[in-house]
């Protein structure tokens, strides 16, 4: 006689700890600089945006004896700070930062390696998250770096001349941070572009579109096309190099050196809450 036995079902499950937030924070690090690509994208730019700056400063400084009194009565700070943070500079961080914080998003995307991505950490909102802070401190050091190298290198420049600032002029300080939080601000763009289209071709168009093509093509003769104007990172950036003070020949509409900063916020909150929200809304 037989008798059949049957053993209860052992549970195997093991309970993996749920990932930190500095674990993903990290592993998005290391997403960032696996390519080699991104360090030397982000070196070009800035040596591009340095030279810019660099050449505007030789050139007033090769042309000064040309000058009239009014023009050097006036130079400083208005010129000096233009030729620091020059219109070329601008754009060129616009370009090229929004591009790469748009790779951020869509490279995965076009891999498939979101798919990995979200079935290791099913909260998706982390990720993304992750991915914001490691984007967003990366492109502040960037911008601290190459508007500060373009202040310096610029005012060592003028100085030959005599018409050279210091970084505790007025103006100075909220000219550099002007142009140095524009490339967190058209990452963070890019970024949530890139979680909208999810194509790396597309919303690299769309974002040099929306912050460059856009601005450049409105007029300030007119009311509505001027308040769109200022609502745009690009003038932005240009009233804080120049301030409240100095006459603002680009719109009849004039706005405030405290708009701007609001305007920077404004795009960076809009950008960060679509990055959190639209890949948790979709599938992948």
């Amino acid at each position: 006689m037989t008798t059949a036995t049957h053993d209860a079902p052992v549970d195997v499950s093991i309970d993996e700890p749920r990932a930190r937030f500095r674990d993903l924070v990290s592993a998005e690090w290391i997403k960032l600089w696996s390519l080699r690509s991104t360090g030397w994208a982000f070196a070009a730019t800035a040596l591009a945006i340095i030279l810019f700056n660099v050449n505007a400063a030789y050139a007033d400084y090769s042309n000064w004896p040309n000058y009239d009194a009014a023009t050097r009565a006036g130079f400083i700070p208005s010129w000096a700070l233009r030729d620091a943070f020059t219109n070329f500079a601008g754009n060129g961080v616009i370009l090229a930062i929004s591009a790469i914080g748009a790779l951020t998003v869509t490279s995965e995307y076009s891999t498939g390696m979101i798919r990995t991505t979200f079935a290791a950490v099913p909260v998706r909102r982390s990720v993304m998250a992750a991915k914001v802070v490691v984007v967003t401190v990366v492109t502040t050091g960037f911008g601290v770096l190459s508007a500060g190298a373009s202040f310096f290198l610029t005012q060592a420049v003028l100085s030959g001349r005599h018409t050279g600032m210091s970084i505790t002029d007025p103006g100075a300080v909220r000219a550099m941070a002007g142009a140095a939080l524009l490339a967190p601000v058209s990452a963070l763009v890019g970024m949530g572009l890139g979680a909208i289209i999810r194509h790396s071709a597309t919303t690299i168009v769309t974002s040099v579109a929306l912050l460059l093509m856009l601005p450049i093509s409105l007029s300030g003769d007119h009311y509505w096309t001027a308040v769109i104007g200022h609502a745009m990172p690009h003038y932005a950036r240009t009233h804080l190099m120049e301030g409240d003070d100095v006459p603002w020949a680009h719109y009849a509409f004039p706005t405030t050196v405290a708009g701007a900063w609001h305007v920077y916020a404004a795009w960076s909150l809009i950008a960060i809450l679509l990055v959190l929200a639209v890949p948790s809304r979709r599938d992948v």
